[in-house]
């Protein structure tokens, strides 16, 4: 059915409608959890649920701790009482018995050294749990462990810049036209290069696109289209109508509007989250944009290699 689809695709962009429809149908058919705020899947942050689980049970140790205390202390009313009662069920202490203030100190020891054995599970379980995540990424991407190794995560603090100061800032960077002065190195670099073999016209093959969508990282961030490169993996029939219609736009020199417009995310550089200018924009393009790009660059990268 998918190859059907395909065959009948005008262009790169309806091409990119028809493969994310289907891997739309194949999750669902799956039964896999997808976002409802839209086609992003942003990095998820939420704390595991082992953390709060144990996180939970400290709470309600120190919350008894406190209420077993102000018994001790003398506080008698109804509902510090109950707490204690409840605290004391399923065993054979009584709240009238001589050597009650002995249990009561007896059950908070009890309370601390459980909250302090949880403490050092929750350690233990992120110690764990980092070496982990850093062998894994060891695996498949090392200069990415090393850089967050050298550069931890950094999260702002305090409020959100205002949208308005935000948007103007880089407005004045990226929509300003800029005039650059290359100087005369740039001639003297076209003198150099005069007698270089000028590099064939790009022929794009289905293998080349195979080839470019198998290096690529199956989940990293994509464009607007939210397409991921792991269905570009999975959906092989797609290959040879992306490489007929890759080069039909290296033919015409243009690109449909949606492969060059991307998203941006601000990262912030350091602790001042409310100045714009101390963010780091990552800008995110279509995963098909940059199968394209990608087979461009190992092609240029080739000619340079052999000239």
């Amino acid at each position: 059915m998918l190859v059907t689809y395909l065959e009948a695709s005008q262009d790169l962009c309806e091409t990119d409608s028809i493969l994310f429809g289907a891997a739309l149908a194949v999750c669902r058919i799956i039964g896999a959890k997808l976002s409802t705020a839209g086609r992003a899947t942003g990095q998820s942050s939420a704390i595991p649920a082992w953390r709060i689980r144990i996180e939970e049970r400290i709470a309600k140790a120190r919350a008894l701790i406190g209420r077993l205390t102000c018994f001790r202390s003398g506080n008698t009313r109804p509902r510090i009482v109950r707490t204690v009662r409840i605290a004391f069920a399923w065993t054979n202490v009584s709240l009238s018995q001589p050597d009650i203030m002995q249990k009561l100190t007896e059950r908070i020891d009890d309370l601390k050294q459980r909250i302090a054995a949880w403490g050092k599970r929750i350690r233990r379980y992120t110690e764990r749990s980092t070496r982990f995540n850093q062998n894994r990424l060891f695996q498949s991407d090392q200069k990415r462990l090393y850089k967050s190794l050298e550069r931890p995560i950094v999260r702002g603090t305090g409020p959100a810049p205002n949208q308005a100061d935000t948007v103007a800032f880089w407005r004045s960077l990226w929509s300003e036209p800029v005039n650059h002065n290359e100087g005369p190195w740039a001639e003297v670099v076209a003198r150099q290069c005069a007698g270089i073999t000028p590099m064939d016209p790009v022929i794009i093959t289905p293998d080349d696109v195979a080839e470019a969508v198998r290096r690529a990282p199956n989940w990293k961030s994509p464009g607007l289209d939210e397409l991921h490169h792991y269905w570009l993996k999975g959906f092989m029939v797609c290959h040879a109508v992306l490489a007929r219609q890759f080069q039909e736009a290296l033919n015409q020199k243009s690109l449909p509007s949606l492969f060059t417009t991307g998203i941006t995310h601000l990262v912030p550089k350091d602790q001042d989250a409310t100045d714009p200018s101390k963010y780091r924009p990552i800008t995110c393009l279509p995963t098909i944009y940059k199968t394209l790009t990608s087979i461009l660059s190992a092609r240029i990268a080739r000619h340079l290699d052999s000239n």
